[in-house]
């Protein structure tokens, strides 16, 4: 289970520390339905990881991976797909960066969430999930190391829980400030919205490089 545990662990925080569900939930938990519809963004968040890391998981663990011997060879050359995948969003999130003085834009649905229903709330963290090409590649590839871990069926089912639990801090977080910190609540997460929006490049560019590198390297251990 520890080796499950350890392969997608980068990948989870990874998604954590995703910038767009972060303001999304800030944004939509300061209009009047904030707590409907913060619930309602953070279920669907849930429930679209959760879908992802499984389908994921069973279907790797269905082909050949975490048998108690070496990682299939597939596995390998998924991995160096995944890394060099990885390696190309976090060039093209550097040279996307804004220049000094700019600010980043802004999806235009961000500008209506005061007019969110919990239902569109829940459809929207389901879809940030799988429709942000980095959240969705740094899922696929915790769940592939899970997939592929020397561990059993409870293990996996652990490691993957805990994948699902840690992505999804970039809702939890917000969404426990926003219940339980009273009048102090609304400062603390603009704080955190807007350190996130500034340096959303330099973070994503580093967590990016950082397991291209490592699934590139991980990969030719079992390719090579």
């Amino acid at each position: 289970m520890g080796e499950a545990i350890g392969g997608m662990l980068a990948s989870a925080v990874g998604v954590a520390i995703s910038p767009l569900p972060l303001i999304a939930m800030v944004l939509m938990l300061a209009t009047p339905q904030g707590r409907g519809n913060g619930l309602a963004f953070t279920a669907g968040w849930v429930a679209g990881l959760a879908a992802v890391v499984t389908v994921v998981v069973l279907a790797g663990s269905g082909s050949g991976g975490g048998n108690g011997g070496e990682p299939p060879t597939w596995a390998g050359w998924l991995k160096l797909a995944l890394g060099a995948l990885f390696l190309l969003l976090a060039v093209k999130q550097w040279k996307d960066r804004p220049r000094a003085g700019h600010e980043a834009g802004q999806p235009g649905w961000m500008r209506t969430v005061d007019r969110f229903t919990p239902g569109k709330a829940a459809g929207l963290g389901a879809v940030l999930v799988v429709a942000n090409p980095k959240n969705l590649v740094l899922a696929v590839g915790g769940a592939v190391s899970i997939a592929t871990a020397d561990a059993g069926g409870a293990g996996k089912a652990v490691a993957a829980a805990l994948m699902v639990l840690i992505g999804s801090l970039c809702t939890l977080l917000p969404l426990g400030v926003y219940l339980l910190g009273g009048a102090r609540s609304a400062g603390i997460l603009a704080g955190w919205k807007e350190w996130m929006a500034a340096h959303n490049a330099a973070i994503m560019t580093t967590v990016l490089g950082v397991l291209g590198a490592k699934y590139v390297g991980d990969a030719l251990t079992v390719v090579a």
